[in-house]
């Protein structure tokens, strides 16, 4: 049996998530799914549910839906799409599966990670037949940890093209969306979910009965009481996320005695322009960029992740570091709008040698110099970079340079409830909750413990695969 609190759980920075029993609640309505979050996986979750049943409604705590997804660059890797076929990519689950595995070290939810990879690019072909969705293959640089060109992007290439595409298709289907809902309270009665209750702003609350409940609510990157416990190294770094991902799901689950891992897991980003607040592309560093610190050195291997390079720039002085490359990846940059917004912000700075550049940023020009020399005598193979990087490609010090000053941030957390093959929620006992489901940051995803198991696209993969999951496998009375 679960064991359901009557007291409401709040934290220091007054976050109420409670579990209560339903004994002597009265429920003003009745919805069959209630979807928590209006992100990609809750819109993805409701589109399925529509298949089953028309009563559907999501509940967003925002006044627009918006979420982490909006935040993010909209990139999802999915194999063996029909995208993919189109450009003549012969990807596989199988090999997709392994990149997750080899990236994670093994170490993540092996069962979940088999059925992200085998089921994802189905997700994406489904909402391109049945709502009309369309999906392009970025493949002007291969991502970090992927084997071929799979990260799929609506037309715009951004988070909120994605949100706007997939609401839109929701509004098609007459599914209900319901704004400045903050889900606060779950009741349960006999291991089933019974209904929730709903504050509004001006502080009412309204009691919804229903026969599902989808969590889709992310993460608790937001919530710092939870980041200062569990990922202690990001407490007081940038947070790029969304300022609702307060960790309800988790604090939920606890209450619920289900089957919580990984909460030391996150995804961050080595890239953020600051002060400006922009993402800039990792493409950058993929194709021939570097990283320096204020004495013009590098510290690390750009070509690993963009996740773990998060903390190698936090630990460089003052937790920041320049980003140095030259015309042709510039050009490359302005192939994606957050690159466009960065060179209209006035992050991008130019040199028109590398001494230039060196003064103009101020770092150090001798460390600068020597740095650029060291990065040819490694692209020549003279010698070998200490950090393990294989350069391709040599950055010309008496040519035009740019540098942008970024910082390390965190972006989602990546631990959470841990979920089956129909994305329900499991007990410590590995019974499920029959009419609980979970998907996206809510749930554990598939980067294992620690930042440098994350692979790109990662959070999204899961979001979408998740969301479809838990809106196929809802159960109808």
């Amino acid at each position: 049996m679960i064991t359901c609190h009557s007291d409401s759980m709040i934290h220091d920075n007054n976050i109420i998530a409670s579990v209560e029993s339903s004994d002597g609640i009265t429920f003003q309505s009745y919805v069959e799914v209630a979807i928590v979050g209006a992100g990609a996986c809750g819109l993805t979750a409701a589109l399925a549910a529509k298949e089953k049943t028309d009563d559907v409604i999501i509940l967003e705590r925002d006044a627009t839906p918006s979420g982490s997804t909006s935040l993010s660059s909209g990139f999802i890797p999915a194999a063996g799409t029909m995208a993919q076929k189109a450009k003549g990519i012969s990807d596989s689950a199988e090999v997709f599966e392994e990149d997750i595995n080899k990236k994670a070290n093994g170490r993540q939810n092996k069962e979940l990670s088999n059925i992200v990879a085998y089921q994802c690019g189905k997700v994406l072909d489904w909402l391109t037949l049945k709502h009309d969705i369309n999906w392009c293959v970025l493949d002007s640089f291969l991502y970090p940890g992927h084997a071929f060109h799979r990260m799929h992007a609506v037309k715009e290439k951004t988070g909120s093209g994605l949100i706007n595409r997939l609401q839109a298709a929701s509004e098609r289907e007459g599914i209900s969306l319901s704004t400045n809902c903050l889900v606060d309270t779950i009741f349960m009665c006999n291991d089933l979910v019974q209904g929730l209750r709903v504050t509004r702003p001006n502080g009412t609350h309204e009691f919804i009965e229903c026969g599902n409940l989808i969590l889709a609510c992310n993460g608790y990157g937001a919530n710092k009481e939870l980041v200062k416990k569990h990922i202690p190294e990001m407490s007081d770094a940038l947070y790029f996320g969304h300022s609702g991902n307060q960790g309800h799901a988790v604090l939920w689950g606890e209450q619920l005695n289900a089957k919580i891992k990984h909460m030391s897991g996150y995804q961050g980003h080595g890239s953020v322009a600051t002060p400006h607040g922009v993402l800039i592309t990792w493409a950058l560093m993929m194709e021939g960029g570097i990283q320096v610190n204020q004495k013009g050195c590098r510290f690390s291997n750009e070509n690993e992740g963009y996740s773990e390079q998060s903390v190698h720039v936090l630990a460089q002085p003052g937790q920041v570091a320049w980003a140095i490359y030259d015309e042709k990846l510039h050009s490359l940059g302005k192939e994606f709008p957050d690159y466009i917004q960065a060179f209209k912000s006035g992050a991008i700075k130019t040199g028109k040698n590398a001494s230039d550049l060196a003064d103009i940023i101020g770092i150090n020009r001798d460390g600068f110099k020597k740095t650029l020399q060291d990065v040819e005598c490694y692209t020549r193979k003279d010698k070998l970079d200490p950090f393990g990087r294989k350069f391709k490609r040599e950055l010309d010090s008496e040519n035009k340079l740019f540098g942008i000053k970024v910082t390390g941030a965190l972006f989602h957390t990546q631990g959470g409830l841990i979920v089956n093959s129909k994305a329900q929620v499991l007990k410590m006992d590995g019974k499920s909750i029959g009419n609980l489901f979970a998907g996206g940051g809510a749930a554990c995803g598939v980067s294992g413990p620690d930042v440098s198991g994350y692979l790109s696209g990662n959070g999204l993969l899961t979001a979408l695969t998740l969301g479809w999951l838990a809106g196929q496998n809802i159960s109808i009375k």
